[in-house]
């Protein structure tokens, strides 16, 4: 079964293999299959700035692979939107230790659609409500090409736009924020048919949080 492991600066030595093939899984899809010359490296990593000592990473691995991921950065440091693309917010950035922005999110091709029920991507996006709620975060910040817009509405996530949509690299890009809620993180069991926690604390600490209860038949 796939599950989600939170990777951070105190647990990643127990992670080492795994993280190797998460970087090489981001070189793949944003270098490779999008074209994104500019985060080219020779040693075959998608590695930038802003995988810091206080990045987390959620990884999503199977039998000891990893199928996808993505990774949070807290605002109160540098983030891909406060350095690089601040112009996508109408308003000054909030610098809050309760909002957090989220990056990178990449599933590999083989998994992508609808062949594993669970999706990678639904117990990806559980996992990041997940892990938002568990640090009793009160929003997320994104940048994301508009398409997803609708994706994350049908779930029950909140979006409040930072700006309007404008063009990077030729796709239509827009920056919000998420409220992080306990209904949110429920449509999107129920709708995605995940059945419940999925997130994997190994080697750090665990919050205390607990997960309201799900109908007994996710659908």
């Amino acid at each position: 079964m796939i599950r989600i492991h939170v990777v951070r600066n105190d647990n990643a030595h127990l992670y080492a293999a795994e993280l190797e093939q998460y970087f090489r899984g981001r070189y793949r899809v944003y270098v490779l299959e999008r074209g994104w010359k500019d985060l080219d490296r020779p040693d075959g990593r998608e590695i930038d700035q802003f995988d810091t000592k206080e990045a987390v990473h959620l990884l999503a691995i199977e039998n000891q692979q990893v199928v996808g991921g993505h990774r949070f950065n807290p605002s109160t440091g540098p983030t891909l939107i406060s350095e690089i693309f601040p112009h996508l917010s109408l308003a000054p950035l909030v610098r809050s230790a309760d909002v957090f922005e989220t990056t990178r999110l990449w599933v590999a091709k083989e998994k992508r659609g609808r062949y594993a029920h669970p999706s990678v991507e639904s117990l990806l996006l559980a996992g990041t409500m997940e892990f938002a709620l568990a640090l009793r975060l009160s929003k997320i910040r994104v940048v994301f090409e508009t398409w997803w817009v609708p994706r994350f509405q049908s779930l029950g996530w909140k979006l409040h736009p930072l700006g309007l949509p404008q063009d990077i690299n030729g796709l239509n890009c827009i920056a919000v924020t998420k409220d992080v809620t306990e209904a949110a993180w429920i449509e999107t069991c129920l709708k995605r048919s995940v059945p419940g926690s999925v997130l994997v604390w190994n080697g750090t600490a665990r919050p205390f949080y607990r997960l309201p209860e799900l109908i007994p038949a996710v659908a």
